[in-house]
């Protein structure tokens, strides 16, 4: 049997701007996706996917003939069996030699992490798929999901990160990203699970100067990477959540969900929903409780 694991991902800075060229900081998680594969004599793949209770989300069972009229298109309004179908597909036009054999295979993909999460159930897939067709990632993602990559860069990292495109190609950075003041940073989860996609579209829709954007937000993150007062860090979140929140033409997360709160939070990732960072000691995790927000995990148990 063969393993391949990808690490989860959040985004401190950049979302949104990231697609026009700006630098973020991406921060891999300590929860991941394991595939595991075992040869079978029959010319299926039996595909298993569970969640981090062992739960089982979805399966099927996959003829390997059905993999070689895909054709690349738009995922969207796909079914999960479609999708894999197509990332599968995909992944056999990019190496020939990929699931040529007339053996298959027994799959299991296991989250880490609740699927709702949304710490990349997808882009973990995508490069533990990858792995395992010996092709590059951010091309099978470009084929199939779309985005920046970001979320690929963070799957292949065992440490924060620098990314940008350039000339649409992905740069990345390890970094050593150990604030001094993490003891006083925390995520809260919104249950509200954000479609990535949609948010994407959304914000290419706004009208606006993206190069000023850009150039904004590539100082903010160099200026949160080198940040080590924790004052100066949320003035410059706070900064941040304004420069997109304009961009986007929406309320920051704190105006609509959290406006009494004394300390500061921001958005991670597409606005709306999944994870947000909280600046805050023990004491205040208290106040997202009693909002009904129970799911708060501590910096130093989120992130690689």
């Amino acid at each position: 049997m063969k393993t391949y694991y990808s690490s989860g991902k959040l985004l401190l800075t950049g979302e949104y701007a990231v697609l026009d060229g700006a630098l973020c900081l991406a921060l891999p998680t300590v929860f991941g996706q394991q595939l595991k594969i075992a040869h079978i004599t029959a010319p299926f793949i039996q595909w298993t996917s569970r969640d981090h209770d062992q739960t089982v989300w979805f399966q099927e069972t996959i003829s390997l003939d059905n993999l070689h009229d895909i054709s690349e298109r738009a995922i969207s309004g796909m079914t999960t069996s479609e999708i894999l179908l197509q990332v599968l597909g995909l992944a056999r036009q990019l190496n020939p030699e990929f699931l040529s054999e007339n053996s298959g295979f027994e799959v299991i993909s296991q989250l880490e992490f609740p699927r709702k999460w949304g710490l990349g159930t997808s882009s973990t897939l995508i490069t533990n798929i990858a792995q395992w067709a010996d092709v590059d990632p951010y091309v099978l993602l470009e084929k199939t999901f779309g985005g920046s990559g970001y979320d690929i860069a963070c799957a292949q990292s065992k440490s924060p990160l620098l990314y940008q495109l350039h000339e649409d190609q992905p740069r990345v950075v390890p970094i050593d990203f150990k604030p001094p003041f993490s003891s006083s940073l925390f995520f809260v989860y919104l249950n509200r699970k954000q479609d990535s996609r949609e948010a994407i579209r959304n914000y290419r829709n706004q009208d606006g100067n993206p190069k000023d954007l850009v150039a904004q937000i590539t100082a903010l993150t160099k200026a949160i990477v080198a940040c080590n007062q924790l004052e100066k860090f949320e003035s410059l979140l706070r900064q941040h959540e304004s420069l997109i929140a304009d961009a986007l033409e929406l309320p920051t997360v704190k105006e609509s969900l959290f406006p009494d709160y004394p300390r500061t939070v921001k958005s991670l990732g597409a606005w709306g929903g999944d994870f947000i960072l909280a600046v805050g000691e023990q004491a205040d995790q208290d106040y997202f409780r009693k909002k009904g927000f129970d799911t708060i995990i501590p910096y130093a148990e989120m992130i690689a």
